[in-house]
């Protein structure tokens, strides 16, 4: 006689859905069920709301705090590195010892270029790209300061070798430096950018669990009416509430953050590149300027890239031209107009120096770049180094509201958010408590 062999064990999750057809069949079966999907549709709603909020609030709050300040950092090491370019080249068109004051504006634009980079190395992990271009800087800012100082050193005993070592570190300025300060300013502007996406994007899982929970809801309510005749089911309704609310706290909140950062964008991101990239190109053109007079002659180079730099400058579609249509208020489009006028009148300045060059009066257009008297003795007073100055301060002016102006907005849509995850997560826990007390108050009826 043969032994009797059980059968091969079913699995459990088998077993567990002949449990569930079983449950299903009754109505306290299926009520248990019904609540046991409200309360996880619920849950789940509030827990994918908190994780997908956090994250946009997250990148809202980079945007105005990390990634914003770091683009324009990034800028101002760019613009300091120029401007102390700039400035020793001016420096070295004046005889003999170089005035206290541009001395003074160099060491200060060395200094605040070596703290930025210093601050961008601090806050730049994570980013391989930008801290090899914050390696360079450090690296070759001592090599380029070095090569001023003995360029200085020569100028002061009369040494035309003192000209040659500033061109060189020109070129190390122009070839090695700014490239870097350029690419660390690419760089952190594209995390602006991505922070900037980030914020933005529709939390769609989220809005789509809202609704389905809210649906389930509302179709529980209904079958419950239709079972027992009963409009309200306190339970239900308190879970339907909760779950409603949310939803609303969830889009509402959402949107307005999304339209305060598209607002941050159009308003003061978007002119903040554009002057900026102005603030540069003028201080580029005033360092060709300078360039051309310490060349004596030689300067053929350095003269064209001063009129292509001008001409980016206030050409047909240029910088100062698309600052103009973005400024959207008054505040904002006063300072550029006075940029652009002043850059009007460093070019008609600039043509009366650069004529005087090329006939052969260097101490007449000396004197119209950096002020002194010509080669007849007049006084000039009214110089292109005045009308730079016009345009460099009216810039940092536009800078300045359009910052405000970014930092307004961008605040805004951080605290648009603030909130919103634990208090969707509240809600979702008190809509799954109201779904299940609903359902359990129905099942109470069969004991």
């Amino acid at each position: 006689m043969s032994a009797w062999l059980p059968g091969p064990r079913r699995a459990a999750w088998a077993e567990g859905v002949d449990r569930l057809r079983d449950a299903a069949t009754t109505e306290p079966g299926r009520l248990r069920i019904i609540g046991a999907v409200l309360a996880l549709l619920i849950v789940a709603f509030g827990a994918v709301t908190a994780w997908q909020i956090t994250e946009r609030s997250s990148a809202a709050r980079d945007v105005a705090t990390r990634s914003e300040p770091l683009s324009a950092d990034a800028a101002e090491i760019y613009r300091s590195l120029a401007d102390a370019n700039t400035t020793a080249a001016g420096g070295f068109l004046v005889s003999g010892q170089e005035p206290a004051a541009v001395r003074q504006r160099y060491e200060n634009d060395v200094h605040t270029a070596a703290q930025l980079i210093a601050n961008a190395a601090a806050n730049s992990q994570g980013s391989a790209d930008a801290q090899t271009q914050v390696t360079l800087l450090n690296e070759q800012l001592p090599v380029y300061t070095g090569l001023v100082e003995t360029a200085r050193a020569n100028n002061r005993q009369g040494l035309p070798l003192g000209g040659a070592y500033l061109r060189y570190a020109n070129d190390q300025m122009a070839g090695s430096l700014l490239p870097a300060a350029q690419k660390l300013y690419q760089t952190e502007t594209g995390r602006l950018n991505g922070d900037y996406a980030a914020a933005k994007s529709l939390p769609w899982a989220a809005w789509i669990l809202g609704l389905l929970a809210l649906g389930c809801l509302v179709w529980a309510q209904r079958r419950t009416y239709l079972r027992t005749n009963r409009v309200l089911n306190p339970g239900l309704l308190a879970g339907t509430v909760a779950a409603g609310l949310a939803l609303v706290w969830l889009v509402a909140g959402h949107t307005v953050a999304r339209t305060d950062l598209g607002d941050s964008w159009d308003h003061g991101g978007r002119s903040l590149q554009v002057l900026n990239q102005a603030r540069i190109g003028a201080l580029q053109a005033r360092g060709n300027e300078n360039l051309t007079l310490v060349a004596r002659g030689a300067g053929a180079a350095y003269e064209g890239a001063y009129k292509k730099g001008m001409a980016a400058l206030d050409g047909p579609g240029g910088l100062l031209t698309r600052a103009l249509s973005l400024a959207d208020d008054p505040r904002g489009r006063a300072p550029v107009q006075q940029a652009a006028d002043g850059v009007a009148q460093w070019r008609s300045r600039h043509a009366v120096a650069n004529g005087d060059d090329t006939n052969g009066d260097y101490d007449s257009a000396l004197a119209y770049v950096i002020g002194g008297k010509d080669s007849s003795g007049k006084e000039i007073t009214q110089t292109t180094g005045q009308s730079f100055d016009t345009v460099d301060h009216s810039l940092q002016q536009a800078v300045d509201h359009e910052t405000g102006e970014f930092q307004q907005a961008a605040g805004d849509a951080r605290d648009s958010l603030t909130g919103l995850p634990e208090g969707v997560a509240v809600l979702a826990v008190l809509g799954a408590a109201g779904a299940v007390l609903g359902i359990g108050r129905r099942l109470s009826e069969y004991r």
